[in-house]
């Protein structure tokens, strides 16, 4: 609860005398916020939940000129944030903002995981249930999420990556009641804060088996088409590969070429279809297209492990350029671009 010590901030004020308000006046005014702006005040109107009437007094009398209607109700949480959102910008662009809302404050929920080491993770959630540690995964980093779970035994690991991807979302209470237990394995004292959370689907999981080695990827892939072969294929479809290379802009080519070793690229090339292969050919210099040829033309069999991880290394620098922001990836199946 908000007290009277508390010092707001000026957008938590905002957020209290919007929850002053009617919902049908409250979303009048939200109206006149961006859409960035909106978001910000609706982060803190899911966290205040209750705010001390003192507080709400001196909110209220520093926003004299609006006008409050009906009694006022304190109170903040996520249906309310819900419904003012719906009233200001319609139930569409509502889940839009909230979605984003949510993954912003789900990414602080387990941000002093961040620089524990995978290993002390591991020991950390070592006898919880899949479903504990799938919320925890789906959390942190994709990198990070990724070691822990090449880590963990196989059929613990199956059962995970399961649950992160049929986990829909998380109460700010179960996030709180994870991250507390946590904390106090690790001996951190601070005090977890309300965390509305998006986690889980089939995309979280696809971002982590991305950052895993070749052994976890086939492993795990393996062990989910015994158990669940339609998302086993949806992973599948979802994961950027080396074929995905004929997706990218002719100058992306170039930069994740750049860093690639020749050697290494007429392996991944071996048994590619023939637009891969001229997607890379035409975005070489002729010296190094030259340089490839001479590989290429001296390559005898090659181990279809070997493939994989030559192939895995070029993937690895298309997303991790991504990430950097200096190339953009289009997935077959959606309009938007990862950036």
């Amino acid at each position: 609860m908000i007290d009277s010590k508390t010092a707001l901030t000026g957008t938590q004020k905002v957020a209290v005398v919007l929850m002053t308000m009617d919902q049908q006046r409250a979303s009048e005014v939200m109206k006149q916020f961006s859409e960035a702006e909106a978001a910000d005040i609706i982060a803190e109107i899911v966290q205040l939940r209750r705010v001390d009437a003192a507080v709400m007094d001196s909110a209220v009398a520093e926003f004299h000129d609006l006008t409050t209607v009906g009694g006022r109700n304190p109170r903040g949480g996520h249906a309310v944030a819900i419904g003012l959102l719906e009233k200001s910008f319609g139930a569409e662009r509502a889940a839009g903002v909230m979605s984003r809302v949510a993954t912003s404050m789900a990414g602080k929920a387990f941000e002093f995981l961040d620089t524990v080491d995978a290993t002390q993770v591991l020991a950390l959630l070592d006898g919880e249930l899949p479903q504990t540690i799938a919320l925890v995964l789906a959390h942190l980093r994709p990198e990070q999420a990724s070691v822990i779970l090449s880590g963990l035994e196989g059929p613990i690991r199956t059962d995970v990556a399961q649950c992160i991807a049929s986990t829909g979302t998380a109460t700010p209470e179960a996030v709180r009641v994870v991250t507390d237990i946590l904390k106090k394995r690790i001996g951190a004292v601070a005090a977890s804060r309300d965390s509305a959370a998006v986690v889980g689907g089939v995309q979280p999981l696809v971002e982590i088996i991305n950052r895993a080695d070749v052994n976890t990827e086939r492993a795990l892939l393996e062990a989910l088409d015994e158990r669940d072969p339609a998302l086993a294929e949806e992973v599948r479809s979802r994961m950027l590969t080396f074929a995905d290379i004929v997706k990218l802009e002719n100058r992306d080519v170039q930069l994740v070429l750049r860093g690639i070793d020749a050697a290494v690229l007429a392996v991944a090339m071996k048994g590619s279809t023939e637009l891969v292969v001229d997607i890379i050919q035409r975005n070489l210099s002729e010296r190094n297209r030259d340089i490839l040829n001479d590989e290429v033309t001296g390559l005898g069999p090659v181990r279809v492990s070997q493939v994989e991880e030559a192939r895995a290394t070029i993937v690895r620098s298309i997303r991790d350029l991504a990430a950097q922001g200096a190339i953009t990836v289009q997935r077959a199946d959606e309009d938007d671009f990862i950036v």
